[in-house]
């Protein structure tokens, strides 16, 4: 009888990631991550108590994989790679962008660290300089707001045929410099 394959933690949540990739977090369960992996879903239960903890896990993976498409941007400001990597996001993994942002979850609703780690990384922008920590905060939640808006629209394919010749990653740039100007006009 061969030796049995030992599977690593991220070996399970690779397999796991490949399914929600594909199908959606929903359909990460012991059986088709242990199916995907060609084990039993003893070594899935032998690194996670629950599936729930794994799911946990591939939302983690998640994350660093934003972080990462967030520091690959190269756009002349730190509000602007925001933007574009939220749009990178949703055309790779359509499927993870509608689950993490149409559906209720306990992963992504109140992101707070996520949150503090952008807002410091505007404050560093020479275009925001002089602004506090509160209305960057703002200047966030609004942008977010479109964001998601034409994120989704993306990743739903519902750009009006009149929209389609028009860049995203322009209009997302429009808009967050007119907010920009906006609020200066403001204070």
């Amino acid at each position: 009888m061969p030796p049995k394959t030992r599977f690593e933690r991220s070996d399970i949540v690779e397999a796991a990631f490949a399914i929600a990739r594909d199908e959606g977090l929903e359909a990460v369960t012991a059986r088709r991550v242990a199916d995907k992996l060609g084990s039993s879903v003893a070594p899935i239960y032998n690194n996670f108590e629950t599936i729930d903890e794994l799911v946990r896990a591939v939302v983690e993976h998640v994350l660093a994989i934003s972080r990462s498409i967030l520091a690959e941007q190269q756009g002349e400001s730190v509000f602007e790679n925001i933007g574009r990597a939220s749009l990178v996001f949703a055309r790779t993994y359509p499927r993870l962008a509608r689950d993490l942002m149409l559906k209720p979850n306990p992963w992504i609703a109140a992101n707070e660290q996520q949150d503090h780690t952008l807002v410091e990384m505007m404050a560093e922008d020479p275009e925001l300089a002089g602004w506090s920590k509160a209305e960057c905060r703002r200047l966030l939640l609004q942008m977010r707001a479109f964001q998601m808006g034409l994120m989704l629209m993306t990743v739903n394919n519902q750009i009006p045929s009149w929209a389609a010749d028009i860049d995203q990653e322009q209009l997302l740039m429009q808009t967050a410099g007119e907010l920009v100007q906006a609020r200066k006009t403001k204070v």
